[in-house]
């Protein structure tokens, strides 16, 4: 028998948590057509002697809404064996949208995901008015991975209600139209509806986006056109009684970002116990970042202290022009003086003492101790922290970067966490926070550092958590096993040498706007619908992704 593509003696992990298993895959007409031992010949092989054959990734925390009109491949989740992402998270949708509303909508993701608005405005071809438009829309995009999209609370609100949805409660006429809207949203294929309650997320004149106060009345009536559906309810901000009154509202499915707390093995503990017990008779599922996460600093990325001498040097055009700035006396004078007087420009509070150095080699060190602290390293010398984020970034040649790490600090702490089986590893956030943050990585550094060098996960544990499981609560179920009749999305890797390599900054979004992006090593291939979408770090330029629209 022939088939279109045979992966030849790799070790098969088939997403269900077992453990590998030496074998072939065969795939023909997008599927899965064999699995095990292969005696047919395909019209191409791929060859995976000592090699770890998976499910493709499955993100389901992406912001990729508005970065798939320019960038269909949807780098650099492409790069990390992700072959599904979930768009829309966290409230905020480019649909429904009023013609004369588009500018609203990307102002308000500019200031919530840092996504330069007029990227916005000038990357996507705003065609639709409803979401079903928006899901056409990516269509004819021809994505390179598969797509599913949530409908998004505040542009729900922006629609019905205009300004009012701002800082007004809905009536109850406001209330019947967004149920509507959101149940006709997800008959057009929306994977259902996300809710933002986090307060710091504000409008370009810092008021807080639409639905973070609204009345939980509101998202209960919502839930009950979405569970029926069998959708999906995406909540970022929510307490665990919000999300709790949100299930038992309809008894459907409910996704949250939820970390183990500032590093405190306790707090992580309390954390654990809590979301536990919200879970039990419940259909919730919590996702969160795999390693401390937070800001990047570096002199081709944001600096670390407030002033006008670096607000100065930040705005120089070219690397070359930042180094000499630096490497001028008068300069770095100015520059320490500020930042003795100013201090470090902290993000949620989060102190200097949590910035850490990532590095000077290949891969980033995302797990460093103490000791190269930006606090620490500048102590070994001598030197104020501020003198050794310039001289570093001099020695460098501007490549040096450091990492804030906000969320989830303590790796021991997270442990606790991922011991439970309602919190999976994700949020990754691609697509947003684009000049910010990197964590689109994420499924590379469980595989790298929570399989290979901690084993805290086996392989298979590992890669059921980014398969089949979020498979599951996105309620696909023809993806995320490596099964016969299964949609044929693969991954093939060195399990010994699969790495993230270092963020760079890029200007490749539309007007030349930057931001952060990251490659990896160690991947053969990724495969899209039966398609191979990367080789060898590579796109094969063959885009095979699908709209997966939702089905009630």
């Amino acid at each position: 028998m022939s088939y279109d593509l045979v992966i030849r003696g790799g070790h098969i992990v088939d997403g269900t948590g077992t453990e590998a298993v030496r074998g072939d895959l065969a795939i023909e007409n997008g599927l899965i057509a064999a699995v095990g031992k292969v005696e047919g010949r395909g019209k191409r092989d791929i060859d995976a002697d000592g090699m770890t054959v998976t499910p493709g990734f499955i993100d389901i925390h992406t912001h990729l809404d508005a970065q798939i009109g320019w960038d269909p491949d949807c780098t650099p989740v492409s790069w990390h064996g992700v072959t599904t992402a979930l768009l829309g998270n966290c409230g905020v949708t480019f649909a429904p949208v009023r013609p004369a509303d588009k500018e609203l909508l990307a102002g308000m993701m500019e200031t919530v995901e840092d996504i330069p608005r007029n990227a916005i405005l000038t990357g996507l071809p705003w065609s639709w008015e409803d979401y079903g438009g928006y899901l056409d829309a990516v269509e004819k995009l021809n994505p390179g991975i598969n797509i599913a999209g949530l409908v998004g609370h505040s542009a729900v609100r922006f629609y019905v209600m205009g300004e009012r949805a701002v800082e007004e409660q809905a009536t109850a006429d406001d209330m019947r139209r967004m149920v509507d809207v959101v149940a006709k949203s997800i008959d057009a294929g929306a994977a259902g509806f996300s809710i933002n309650r986090f307060a710091e997320h504000k409008l370009p004149d810092g008021r807080a986006i639409p639905g973070t106060f609204a009345d939980p009345a509101e998202l209960m009536a919502i839930a009950r056109v979405v569970a029926p559906r069998n959708a999906l309810m995406q909540a970022v901000g929510a307490d665990l009684g919000l999300l709790r009154d949100i299930a038992d509202s309809a008894n459907g499915r409910v996704l949250c970002s939820y970390g183990a707390g500032g590093g405190d093995l306790a707090m992580a503990t309390q954390r654990r116990d809590a979301l536990e017990a919200a879970c039990v008779g419940r259909d919730i599922t919590a996702i969160t970042q795999v390693r401390g996460s937070g800001m990047i600093y570096g002199l081709q990325a944001a600096l670390p202290v407030r002033g006008p001498t670096w607000s100065r040097v930040r705005r120089l055009p070219t690397m070359a022009d930042r180094l000499a700035a630096l490497a001028d006396p008068e300069i770095r004078a100015s520059l320490m003086t500020e930042a003795r007087t100013n201090g470090f420009k902290q993000n949620l509070g989060t102190p200097v003492e949590k910035v850490f150095y990532l590095g000077d080699g290949v891969s980033p060190d995302y797990t460093a101790g103490e000791e190269l602290s930006l606090v620490a390293m500048a102590g070994a010398r001598g030197e104020h922290w501020a003198e050794t984020f310039l001289r570093l970034s001099l020695e460098t040649n501007g490549r040096a970067l450091f990492t804030l790490r906000m969320f989830n600090p303590n790796l021991d702490a997270l442990a606790h966490m991922f011991r439970s089986d309602n919190c999976f590893p994700s949020l990754g956030d691609a697509g947003a926070h684009v000049s910010q943050v990197m964590d689109a990585g994420w499924a590379t550094f469980m595989l790298s550092y929570w399989v290979r060098e901690k084993r805290f996960f086996s392989m298979g544990q590992a890669v059921k958590r980014m398969t089949s499981m979020p498979a599951r609560v996105m309620g696909l179920k023809d993806r995320g096993t490596l099964s016969v009749g299964m949609r044929a999305d693969v991954n093939v890797f060195d399990a010994d040498k699969v790495a993230e390599r270092q963020p760079e900054l890029v200007n490749d979004f539309p007007g030349g706007a930057a931001r952060f992006t990251q490659r990896s090593t160690g991947y053969k291939a990724t495969i899209v619908n039966g398609q191979v979408n990367v080789l060898d770090g590579e796109h094969t330029g063959v885009r095979a992704g699908s709209v997966l629209r939702h089905v009630r």
